[in-house]
């Protein structure tokens, strides 16, 4: 049975927005900006190709 549970268990966040930011330490505070700032650059590069696969078809259906 724990085997099954192991599998449907969620790991742990490690950043929640909104949270008590007064318990962490200056290197926890230092390490999430880092993570947050990683995951800025992510979501902004999936966005771009977005952008830029949305611009080739409507290039493509213009002609």
């Amino acid at each position: 049975m724990a085997f099954m549970e192991d599998e449907t268990r969620k790991p742990p966040r490690v950043h929640e927005i909104g949270q008590d930011l007064a318990t962490l330490s200056v290197s926890e505070l230092t390490s999430r900006i880092a993570l947050l700032r990683d995951e800025i650059a992510r979501i902004e590069a999936e966005l771009t190709a977005k952008g830029s696969t949305k611009a080739a078809a409507e290039a493509l259906f213009r002609r």
